[in-house]
């Protein structure tokens, strides 16, 4: 058998036909695909084309935010320790100061007050992840955020899904980010999306993305006025060159139109999970859903006593089934210069595992899952010379 993975997109002749399409065209850059894309994302989040600029990828996503919104030397940026390292590079890379809030441990995602904790004088911006595609306290954290003055960006990298009372995740800050990369749910190869409230700003970003350059391309220009001297060009702004392109764009139509499926499977294995391992004694399942919340069910976490967590997981691992932790403590992490203690963040770090979640999972896989943690659990907090009891199938699915 092969390793059960973490992760693992789910493509097929639909995303092939399309990237057939492209290279019939011969046209495999941005062009009319991208804008196509753009318009249907933009639909899936509620919200107008004009204010959706798709890009390389979430994390130049996120520079891009920090550079939009102004962050620079002497500025403070808020976001929670269970975090992308993309998210502090973002902050770092404009000479500004990640400062790193707490979280729920059981959630993994940061309560208004442990935001509100950290706001300063010097705070530009919030970052808020919602962690395995839970919205969190993202409604509080946003009127919090309002009521500051300070922008809110959304790294809505495992939220595509993710709805607060039918208003998706990414669209409740001023700013959100979205990931397409080889380990989400809607994958591209690589990829991202940005989603702004304003949409002068999302305008700069199209700029920005396209190295600041005014106009379209030569080749527009000249079918446009056939008296313009077409490879002229001009500079408004100092940007990379950040943008997306057809090929990534036809396999994410495709994949957009997939996404309910693949969320509704989803959905599906967390629940079965839920009923395997609710009741097993030293295991915590992630929490209930608020009401009126939606999840992308990106991440299924377990918690266990620390001491038996790292064990557990080489456990798993020598039988076929692959589990991580997401996101080491970035507080942790000694270059960006943070002091203190977050207990929250660093006793999540030490208990929590996720288990493998992507529509691709069989329910034989789901089985031997659930199967291989409760006898790891079992072996592993059993006395010393006792049995370790026999694991039992459980249903194929929930009554």
């Amino acid at each position: 058998m092969g390793m059960i993975n973490v992760f693992q997109p789910t493509l097929g002749e639909a995303e092939l036909a399309a990237v057939r399409e492209v290279f019939a065209s011969g046209w495999l850059g941005r062009g009319p695909r991208t804008k196509v894309f753009e318009a249907d994302f933009a639909e899936h989040l509620g919200v107008g084309a004009e204010q959706v600029v798709s890009v390389s990828c979430c994390t130049e996503g996120l520079f891009l935010s920090m550079e939009l919104l102004g962050v620079g030397p002497g500025d403070e940026v808020v976001l929670p320790s269970i975090s992308f390292v993309g998210a502090a590079n973002a902050i770092a890379a404009r000479g500004a100061r990640p400062v790193f809030c707490d979280v729920d441990p059981a959630t993994l995602n940061p309560t208004a007050d442990h935001v509100a904790e950290k706001l300063g004088p010097r705070t530009k911006a919030v970052v808020v992840l919602h962690y395995g595609g839970y919205p969190g306290d993202l409604v509080a954290i946003a009127e919090l955020c309002r009521e500051r003055g300070v922008p809110l960006v959304e790294d809505s990298a495992c939220a595509v899904a993710s709805q607060v009372d039918g208003r998706a995740c990414g669209t409740l800050g001023d700013v959100g980010v979205w990931s397409f990369d080889a380990m989400k749910i809607l994958v591209t190869g690589d990829g991202g999306m940005l989603c702004f409230r304003d949409p002068e700003l999302a305008e700069r970003a199209r700029k920005l993305a396209s190295l600041g350059m005014a106009q379209s391309s030569g080749f527009a220009n000249a079918t446009a006025d056939a008296e313009a001297r077409w490879w002229e060009f001009e500079v408004t702004a100092f940007g990379r060159r950040s943008i997306s392109n057809d090929v990534a764009a036809s396999i994410g139509s495709v994949q957009l139109r997939r996404l309910p499926e693949f969320v509704r499977r989803r959905r599906e294995i967390a629940e079965r999970y839920d009923q395997g391992l609710s009741t097993v004694d030293g295991l915590r399942c992630p929490p209930p859903l608020p009401a009126g919340h939606t999840s992308s069910y990106y991440f299924y976490w377990v918690r266990m006593d620390a001491s038996v967590r790292d064990a557990m997981a080489r456990r798993l691992y020598d039988r076929g089934v692959y589990t991580t932790f997401r996101y080491a403590p970035l507080h942790l992490v000694s270059a960006y210069g943070h002091e203190g203690s977050l207990p929250g963040a660093e006793r999540a770090a030490e208990e929590t595992l996720c288990l493998p979640l992507h529509q691709a999972l069989s329910d034989s896989d789901v089985e031997t899952v659930i199967g291989e943690v409760r006898a790891g659990l079992a072996a592993l907090t059993a006395p010393s010379g006792s049995s370790v009891p026999t694991v039992s199938s459980f249903p194929a699915s929930r009554p």
